[in-house]
C-alpha cells in the first residue's frame, strides 16, 4: 500500500505542483479514469485514454515519468496520484485491471482536457471534485526529528549534508511547528527557507520554497531543529530555538571590521579619502567568505556613507555613519560576553547571500517613495505568506518624480502600481539575506501579475495585526535593534482596522494622524509626513480614511512604538476591494482635515536626540579633531540628561567626556561606544 500517495491532500500536491495543475488534473478525473496497477517494488501506473501512461514510484513526484512529454511533474503523475486515493480499497491496492473507483460527481461545465503542461498558478484552493478528497487516514504521531542522517544523506547527498554540517557548526536560529489538527503538516521556519514534511516518514515529499538542488542542505537543517526541539521542548507546539553552534570560536570574526570602524572613529568622515577603499573591500571580503552577513551589510552601509560624504551626497547623515560604527561593536559584543547571544542571530551566519524562489506568490502590500537629492527611490512591499515576510524590491532613478509618473516607472515587464497594489506569481524572485527580492530578468515571463482586493486576513497571523494591544506587546519584547537581523522590511504588517476615531493634521510638521481602533477598542496611530517625492501621499490618506474609496479594512505600513502608543507609517491601503497606495497617487485636495496645533517639543526625547547628535558629531569630524569647545558641550548634554532622570545615560556620555582626547586611546573609543549605544536604545524607547 503506498501510505504516501494516501496522506497526500489536495493543498500538499498543490505546494509541491501548483493549484492549477491539481485543478486540472481533478477536472479530467471526473470525465474519465486512468487504468491503474501496482508493481511489487510499490510503483503505480496510470494508463489515461487516449494513450499517455505515467508511472510512480516511491521516492516523491520528481521520480515519476510521463509519455506526455511535459517537463517535470505533469498532470497525469497528479491524476495517478488522486486516482489512487479514489480507489478507496480496503486493501489500498488498486485492482491490476481495472478502473480505479467511480466518477463521482459530474464535471464542471468547460472541463475538458487540455495540453499537457502546466497551467498558470492562480493562487486560489485548489476545486474540482477529487482536489478536496485526501484519505481519511489517522496519521500516527511523527517528527521529522526521528528521521536518521543516512536517510537524509540518501535524499541530498553527502556534498550537501557537508554544507549542512558547516551550517550547523556556525549556529542557527529556526522556528519549529509541530502538526496541528489545524494544520496538519509540520514546518520549520528557518533563516533562508520554510521547510514542510508533508508525508510523515518520506523525504521525497518535502516541500520548501527554495529552487530544488539549490538550497537542499535546508531539509537536514530543518530536520536536525526538529531534533533539537524534541529533546529540549517536547510537545510544545510553535518553539524558536537555538541549534549548534557548539564548535564556534570565542572571538566574533569581526576583529578586521573593528579595526576598520576604529580608523573612521578617530579619523572621521572629515579626514578619510578614497584610500580606505582597500581596506573596506578586505574587510568586506573577510565577511563574506565567513558568511557573517549582518556585519557585511552594516559595512556596506558604512562604506556607502563615506562614499555620500565625499561625493556631497543628501544621503550622507552623520548620525548614520556613527550608528554604523556602535552597530560593528554592540554584535561584536552580544557574541563574546558571558551568556553570549545566538551568532546564527546576531551575525546572520545561518543567512545565504542570495536564494532563488521556487514558485513564490507574492501580495502586494504598497510602496514607499523616497527621495536623496534629485534620486528617487521607490520600495515595494511584497508579503511572502509561504516565508511569513515580507520582501522589498527596489527600483530607483534620477529627476523629477512629480505627479503621477512613479505609478507608471517600468518593473521588468510591469509597473509600479501594479506590484504594489496586485498578487504577483513568479518562478524568477530572488530573495537576498536582508530580505530584498528582485525578479531574475533571464526568466521574467515566469513572473504574472494580478490585481489585488486586499483580502490581507488570508496572510499568516504573524503579518496580520488586528489586536493593538498583542502587538505593543511583541514590539516592546524586540532584541535591541542594533543586534538585530538586518531584515529590511522586518516590522511591515498588515493592521486590521476596526474604526477611525480621529484625522488631524500638524500644518507645521506637514503632518497627517490619525487614530484607529481594533476591534477590542485598543487605539493606534496612523502617521504620514508629507513629502515632494509623494505629493499625493497626505490627499490621499486623508480620503480614504474618510471612506472616500470605500470602507478601511486594513493599513499595512512599518509599525513602531513612541511615546507610548503603537504608530504606523503607512505604504498601502485596503479599502472597498482594492488596495490604495498613496505614494503613487497624484496630489490632490484636502482642506477638510481639522488643523491641530503641533505642541512643544517633547523634553525626553529632544536630550537623547541631541546628545546623540552630539556623539554623532565626534565620528563625523573624528575622536583625534574635536574642537575645543566640544568637551563643554558634551558636560552640558550629560547635565540636561540627569536633571531629566536618565542617570545611567548621562554617566555614560559623562565617561565619554572624561577620557583624553586625540590620540588612538582604545578607551575613549569603547567610551564612545558605550554612550552612543544607550542614547540609541534610549531614544528608541522613547
Amino acid at each position: 500500500m503506498r501510505t504516501d500517495l494516501l496522506a497526500l491532500t489536495a493543498d500538499s500536491l498543490a505546494a509541491l505542483t501548483n493549484r492549477g495543475l491539481v485543478k486540472r488534473a481533478a477536472r479530467e478525473l471526473d470525465g474519465a479514469l486512468p487504468r491503474l496497477r501496482a508493481d511489487a517494488d510499490g510503483t503505480v501506473h496510470g494508463e489515461f485514454p487516449g494513450g499517455p501512461a505515467a508511472s510512480l514510484p516511491p521516492g516523491g513526484l520528481g521520480a515519476g515519468r510521463c509519455t506526455c512529454g511535459a517537463t517535470g511533474v505533469c498532470r497525469h503523475l497528479i491524476g495517478v496520484v488522486l486516482a489512487y486515493q479514489r480507489a478507496g480499497l480496503p486493501d489500498g491496492e488498486p485492482p491490476a485491471d481495472g478502473r480505479a473507483g467511480e466518477p463521482g460527481e459530474e464535471p464542471p461545465a468547460g472541463g475538458g482536457a487540455g495540453g499537457c503542461g502546466e497551467e498558470p498558478p492562480d493562487g486560489r484552493r485548489a476545486g474540482g471534485p477529487g482536489a478536496e478528497r485526501p484519505a481519511a487516514r489517522p496519521r500516527a504521531p511523527w517528527s521529522p526529528g526521528q528521521v536518521t542522517d543516512d536517510e537524509l544523506t540518501a535524499r541530498i547527498g553527502a556534498r550537501m549534508m557537508a554544507a549542512a554540517r558547516r551550517a550547523e557548526r556556525a549556529g542557527y536560529t529556526a522556528r519549529v511547528r509541530r502538526a496541528t489538527d489545524a494544520d496538519p503538516v509540520p514546518q520549520v521556519e528557518l533563516a533562508t527557507a520554510t521547510v514542510r514534511f508533508l508525508v510523515p516518514g518520506d523525504l521525497g515529499f518535502v516541500h520548501t520554497d527554495t529552487v530544488a538542488g539549490s538550497r537542499d542542505e535546508v531539509i537536514a537543517l530543518a530536520v536536525w531543529a526538529f531534533r533539537a526541539a524534541d529533546g529540549r521542548h517536547p510537545g510544545a507546539p510553535d518553539v524558536r530555538l537555538d541549534v549548534g553552534g557548539a564548535e564556534a570560536g570565542a572571538g566574533s570574526g569581526l576583529e578586521r571590521a573593528l579595526a576598520l570602524a576604529s580608523t573612521v572613529l578617530h579619523e572621521g568622515a572629515t579626514h578619510l579619502g578614497r584610500s580606505l577603499d582597500t581596506a573596506v573591500a578586505d574587510v568586506r571580503r573577510h565577511l563574506d567568505d565567513a558568511g557573517l552577513r549582518w556585519p557585511l551589510l552594516a559595512v556596506d552601509d558604512l562604506a556607502e556613507q563615506l562614499t555620500a560624504y565625499h561625493d556631497r551626497s543628501a544621503h550622507h547623515r552623520p548620525e548614520l555613519l556613527a550608528g554604523h560604527l556602535a552597530e560593528l561593536h554592540a554584535r561584536h559584543r552580544a557574541v563574546t560576553r558571558p551568556g553570549a547571544a545566538s551568532r546564527s542571530s546576531v551575525l546572520g551566519t545561518a543567512e545565504a547571500a542570495e536564494t532563488p524562489l521556487r514558485r513564490a506568490r507574492l501580495d502586494g502590500l504598497g510602496c514607499r517613495i523616497r527621495a536623496l537629492g534629485d534620486r528617487r527611490i521607490a520600495e515595494v512591499y511584497l508579503a511572502h505568506g509561504a516565508g511569513s515576510m515580507v520582501l522589498v524590491l527596489r527600483r530607483h532613478w534620477d529627476g523629477d518624480a512629480g505627479g503621477a509618473e512613479p505609478a507608471r516607472r517600468r518593473v521588468a515587464t510591469t509597473t509600479l502600481a501594479a506590484l504594489a497594489t496586485g498578487n504577483v506569481v513568479t518562478e524568477s524572485a530572488v530573495r537576498s539575506a536582508g530580505r530584498t527580492v528582485r525578479l531574475a530578468t533571464g526568466r521574467i515571463a515566469a513572473t504574472t501579475v494580478s490585481p489585488s482586493r486586499g483580502d490581507w486576513d488570508e496572510l499568516p497571523p504573524s503579518l496580520v495585526v488586528s489586536d493593538f494591544a498583542a502587538l505593543a506587546r511583541e514590539l516592546d519584547a524586540l532584541a535591541p535593534r542594533p543586534i538585530r537581523p538586518r531584515v529590511e522590511a522586518e516590522l511591515v504588517r498588515a493592521v486590521a482596522v476596526a474604526g477611525v476615531e480621529s484625522v488631524t493634521y500638524a500644518p507645521g510638521d506637514q503632518r497627517l494622524d490619525a487614530v484607529i481602533i481594533d476591534r477590542a477598542g485598543n487605539p493606534a496611530v496612523i502617521s504620514a509626513t508629507h513629502t515632494a517625492a509623494a505629493p499625493g501621499r497626505l490627499d490621499t490618506l486623508a480620503a480614504v480614511l474618510a471612506g472616500a474609496e470605500g470602507e478601511l479594512r486594513f493599513v499595512s505600513g512599518i509599525v513602531r512604538r513612541a511615546a507610548g502608543s503603537v504608530v504606523i507609517e503607512p505604504v498601502g491601503l485596503a479599502a472597498g476591494d482594492r488596495v490604495v497606495v498613496p505614494d503613487l497617487r497624484p496630489a490632490g485636495s484636502s482642506g477638510g482635515l481639522a488643523a491641530a496645533d503641533a505642541g512643544p517639543r517633547e523634553p525626553l526625547p529632544a536630550a537623547l536626540a541631541d546628545a546623540r547628535d552630539l556623539l554623532a558629531e565626534a565620528a563625523h569630524r573624528g575622536l583625534s579633531h574635536l574642537p575645543p569647545t566640544y568637551g563643554d558641550r558634551l558636560a552640558a548634554a550629560a547635565r540636561r540628561l540627569a536633571a531629566l532622570g536618565l542617570h545611567r545615560v548621562a554617566q555614560a556620555v559623562t565617561a565619554f567626556a572624561a577620557t583624553p582626547a586625540g590620540g588612538r586611546d582604545q578607551a575613549a573609543e569603547q567610551a564612545w561606544v558605550d554612550a552612543y549605544l544607550r542614547l540609541e536604545l534610549a531614544l528608541d524607547l522613547c
